[in-house]
């Protein structure tokens, strides 16, 4: 039943405004570009956009954001539209938002907010729903005022509230400002929880040796296709901004010698409000410790060098630009230019049709070889305290026993060097400085 009601649901109609101004900074004004984004965004969220105003002002209106006969002109549009929201593709003060919605007479949301709805919608893991929800009440934080109607549930509007409370007003707030500090202390708490056991988790893997890699790209670039066609995993790729929030990680056999852990992280996004990029540090925080980032870059997409470079920012801000990266250049099947980009760091692929994954493939092969090996090995029987420690150690792919012990196992160096006696054909590895 539920299914179906869902599917039957009204779809929310919004119209859409952005205002560009030289007062505002370059990364809070709006343009086509953006709107067009936001109007991905609003499809994510599952409504669709009925309706586009775009306004050039010199200045904000302190009051209503944008100008008076705009205000009359959408409040039009919202009646012919029959729209159920407005949302703005800039950010607002509290006191706009109310001023707006109550002259539009529909619920209004700016950028932030709609992220945010979008993030609570596809937030999985523990973790992805801690972050959500810790974001959520950042932002609420100070639109407390005019933006929740339960002001009154103190008192009762009767007036003949509870003994002990002062009527509606000041009261309720303070109390909701302090509920919500709390709120917020403890889910910062649960965070600080979950990433604990995170790194235990990942101490774990490190001591196995098991490099990580990590994709990261724009929104839409094409991330989970692509570890679908490397892992055969069954992630839902959709061309939806923002399907995938939390950290999806998989095992991935490179090649004979070599295993990665591969992480699939949330899509970047332009002008992404700064409570969020806060909140979200956590989901990207496996970005410190890959071995390997892959960047994943839309090449179809005629913004795609700018969307790199949002990408760069975010990688530099999170401490991550140390890291060794590869520039994956996805959906080369649409790419429509002459020349390809191309260099020692980047390969071109489309996850779609699979062009290209056996190079990438190899590439990263090269670039995490730590000198693994597979050897085989002729253990003494005296010697079998050095099995325990491979099976502990090393990949071990056949025991047999015979005259020895004969075992077939991928090594680190490390633990190479400790059997090197018995493996077979073994020869020093040379220097760089040897011949």
């Amino acid at each position: 039943m539920e299914e179906l009601k869902e599917n039957n649901a009204p779809r929310d109609r919004a119209i859409l405004v952005g205002l560009s101004s030289p007062r505002l900074d370059k990364k809070e004004n709006a343009d086509e570009e953006s709107l067009e984004e936001l109007g991905a965004l609003v499809e994510t969220a599952g409504g669709v956009s009925v309706g586009v105003v775009l306004q050039t002002l010199p200045s904000p209106n302190p009051h209503t954001f944008i100008g008076e006969g705009k205000v009359d002109e959408i409040r039009e549009l919202v009646k012919s539209q029959e729209a159920t929201m407005v949302i703005f593709d800039n950010d607002l003060s509290p006191s706009q938002m109310r001023v707006l919605s109550e002259e539009f007479g529909v619920q209004v949301l700016d950028r932030s907010g709609l992220i945010l709805d979008i993030f609570a919608q596809r937030a999985k893991t523990k973790e992805g729903r801690l972050q959500v929800e810790l974001a959520q009440y950042q932002y609420l934080l100070p639109r407390l005022i005019g933006m929740w109607t339960h002001l009154e549930r103190q008192a009762g509007t009767s007036g003949k509230g509870p003994i002990g409370s002062k009527g509606p007003g000041e009261t309720q707030l303070e109390t909701d400002r302090r509920h919500i500090h709390r709120k917020i202390d403890k889910l910062k708490s649960d965070l600080e929880e979950v990433r604990r056991v995170r790194a235990t988790q990942r101490d774990r893997r490190s001591k196995n040796e098991i490099p990580a890699v990590a994709i990261v790209g724009y929104t839409n670039a094409g991330k989970s296709t692509l570890l679908n066609a490397l892992t055969g995993a069954g992630i839902p790729a959709n061309n939806r901004l923002f399907d995938t929030l939390d950290t999806t990680t998989r095992l991935l056999t490179v090649s004979d010698t070599l295993d990665v852990v591969i992480s699939d992280t949330v899509g970047f996004i332009r002008k992404l409000p700064h409570q969020l990029v806060e909140a979200f540090k956590a989901t990207l925080e496996e970005l410190e410790y890959a071995d390997l980032l892959l960047h994943v870059i839309d090449i179809s997409d005629p913004h795609w060098l700018e969307q790199a470079q949002i990408v760069d920012e975010l990688i530099e801000e999170l401490g991550a630009q140390q890291i060794p990266c590869l520039r994956v250049y996805n959906k080369s099947d649409l790419y429509f230019g002459d020349i390809r980009p191309h260099g020692e760091d980047s390969v071109n692929i489309s996850a779609k049709t699979g062009e290209g994954i056996d190079e990438l493939l190899a590439r990263i092969d090269k670039l995490l070889d730590k000198g693994t090996r597979r050897v085989t090995i002729h253990l003494p029987y005296d010697k079998g305290g050095l099995l325990d420690m491979l099976y502990r150690e090393a990949k071990v792919e056949s025991v047999e026993y015979g005259e020895t012990i004969d075992i077939v196992a991928t090594c680190v160096p490390r633990v190479i060097g400790q059997v090197k006696d018995y493996i077979e054909g073994y020869r020093e590895p040379k220097e760089d400085w040897e011949e």
